[in-house]
């Protein structure tokens, strides 16, 4: 057995706490440079690494389920209920954000003077963010459907934004093969089954590599956030420590509550096997802030370690990753009524429901989009009547909460995988041996 240094999942974890150290450290030190220059690189390469893998992975694995389930009412059963999930429990997800920030009232604890000099410190950031946002809000109401079916797939295959295109192409192929002569159709799975076996072992090479990612990116988010002046940053998050507080805790509480109900619905897998399982997808999902670019490890350990078949997880996961935003979403909804606190408005029920109704909408209508989470505020409270200059408010702490909302997501994307695959049948044996 495996001595308790030499598990991967802790290995990412003293990467972490080590990043951050080494953070702290070179902002009071001035090292700052230094860090930028040689040190948060090799986390950009590590997260470029898990990109360029994503598609090819998606691709071939996805093209393998479809023909081996040979079965298109099995396939449309299973896009039905992982469609149906996803938007129960984003709802779930902005319901639980609206309890909590109604009653820890945060915007109550923001000084005037802090307000003033936020809103005047961020202001330049927001004009992107409204400019992407209205040309989200002036697509037609199909216009997302309208973006699944590529023109080029070489072209939507370059981009990890277009992964809901490479996952219809994909079906695409794979009913194609299974329409053909078994005898046509062989070299071409065969093809496909050997691409995915050398994709998930390049997984495993690159996650050789993770804990010295991790600490770079954890590095360079602490010098991002704090330059060479700590203390701002440290007073930042102290004015701004009832809003995060509210976020995390309705994050935790959407995990505790939905995702746990969600297994004693649809799985006999215990929830502490599954985060035993997931662990070190969340940790570098947590680290990148990227659920496109975990979506290779998230893959490869439901697979291999979770159980899941490869027909749901080739499936689930990558729509998952594209349109499941159940952490974002619950952000969109503390950070709404926060600004609008912070600023003195009182928000209606009628207020309150439109924010669920437009932030589950948004968390799919703007998938794609780079920046998604802001872009998905700036429709909400355009939609409740909030002015958008609020969201400097929050600007300051965004990185640190973009990274535990995007941890909430992959683990919904896996939850959601075990829960379609135990109603499919497709759920086997759990293989924890590493993980113990």
């Amino acid at each position: 057995m495996k001595k308790w240094y030499q598990k991967l999942h802790w290995q990412i974890l003293i990467g972490l706490v080590l990043g951050l150290i080494w953070g702290l450290v070179a902002s009071v030190a001035g090292f700052t440079s230094f860090t930028v220059d040689y040190v948060k690189p090799i986390g950009t390469i590590f997260i470029n690494l898990l990109k360029l893998i994503a598609v090819p992975l998606v691709l071939a694995s996805l093209i393998v389920g479809v023909t081996s389930l040979n079965d298109m009412a099995k396939l449309s059963r299973m896009g039905g209920k992982t469609v149906a999930i996803y938007v129960v429990t984003t709802i779930c997800a902005i319901t639980i954000g609206l309890t909590v920030v109604n009653l820890i009232q945060p915007g109550d604890f923001l000084p005037e003077a802090t307000q003033q000099e936020l809103m005047s410190s961020y202001q330049q950031n927001i004009e992107g963010s409204s400019q992407s946002a209205k040309e989200v809000m002036d697509r037609s109401p199909l216009a997302f459907l309208v973006n699944i079916v590529p023109q080029n797939f070489f072209s939507s295959a370059s981009d990890n934004g277009n992964m809901l295109q490479v996952v219809f192409v994909a079906i695409l192929l794979g009913i194609g093969i299974i329409q053909i002569p078994k005898e046509k159709g062989e070299p071409l799975i065969a093809f496909f089954d050997s691409l995915n076996d050398v994709i998930i072992k390049i997984v495993d090479f690159v996650m050789l590599i993770a804990p010295y990612g991790v600490f770079a990116l954890m590095a360079g988010v602490i010098v991002d956030l704090a330059g060479d002046d700590l203390g701002r940053a440290l007073d930042l998050l102290g004015a701004l420590g009832w809003y995060s507080l509210a976020v995390i805790i309705g994050l935790l509480l959407h995990v505790l509550i939905v995702y746990s109900s969600l297994f004693r619905l649809f799985s006999n897998m215990k929830f502490s096997d599954f985060f035993k399982a997931i662990r070190p997808a969340v940790l570098v999902g947590f680290s990148t802030s990227s659920s496109s670019a975990t979506l290779p490890v998230t893959m490869e350990r439901m697979e291999k370690n979770g159980g899941v078949d490869e027909e749901v997880s080739s499936f689930v996961l990558p729509i998952g990753a594209t349109i499941n935003m159940d952490g974002t979403s619950l952000y969109q909804a503390v950070a709404a009524v926060f600004i609008s606190q912070a600023l003195g408005l009182d928000l209606s029920i009628a207020q309150q429901i439109t924010i669920v109704l437009t932030a589950t909408l948004a968390s799919i209508g703007t998938a794609g989009v780079p920046g998604a989470g802001i872009i998905m505020l700036v429709i909400v409270l355009q939609a409740i009547e909030v002015p958008v200059q609020g969201i400097a408010l929050i600007l300051g702490v965004d990185r640190i909460l973009d990274m535990c909302r995007t941890a909430v997501n992959i683990t919904g994307d896996a939850a959601v995988s075990v829960a379609v695959a135990h109603t499919e049948g497709l759920l086997g044996e759990m293989h924890l041996e590493d993980e113990e």
